[in-house]
């Protein structure tokens, strides 16, 4: 039998430690990854949401359309990009804004908080555009 395996552990003696230094800070920075990349993705669905209403509202108000086919241009856009699920609550209308005629559509989807789950209706955003004279 060796002498070192025969003698009780020291005070100082650090033998171990690496491993458990190790599992610590590589569970934090995976958490903290984790939650920088959730941030990004959550951002990226209501950037793309904002877009695809803008573009909605921009297809709605031309001469020849009508808000609903600026809705359903939202739809197929959020479809393409993101998923047909963020698609389900879309709704246009015509208002005034200042004494302009305006389409307004308006996207409430669910906020992406585990992945791209998370709670329904938690996320509005809309697009306006100035209305084409026929």
């Amino acid at each position: 039998m060796s002498r070192r395996s025969a003698e009780p552990c020291r005070a100082g003696d650090d033998s171990g430690s690496a491993v458990v230094d190790f599992v610590l800070i590589g569970a934090l920075t995976t958490f903290l990854f984790a939650g920088v990349l959730q941030l990004a993705l959550a951002l990226h669905v209501r950037a793309t949401l904002v877009d695809c209403a803008a573009e909605g509202a921009r297809y709605g108000a031309l001469a020849d359309r009508d808000p609903e086919q600026g809705a359903q241009r939202t739809r197929d856009l959020i479809g393409m990009a993101l998923s047909p699920a963020f698609a389900q609550d879309v709704s246009a209308a015509s208002t005034t804004v200042d004494g302009l005629p305006v389409v307004r559509v308006e996207v409430t989807a669910a906020l992406p908080v585990l992945g791209l789950l998370g709670p329904a209706g938690a996320l509005t955003v809309d697009g306006h555009a100035l209305a084409e004279a026929p």
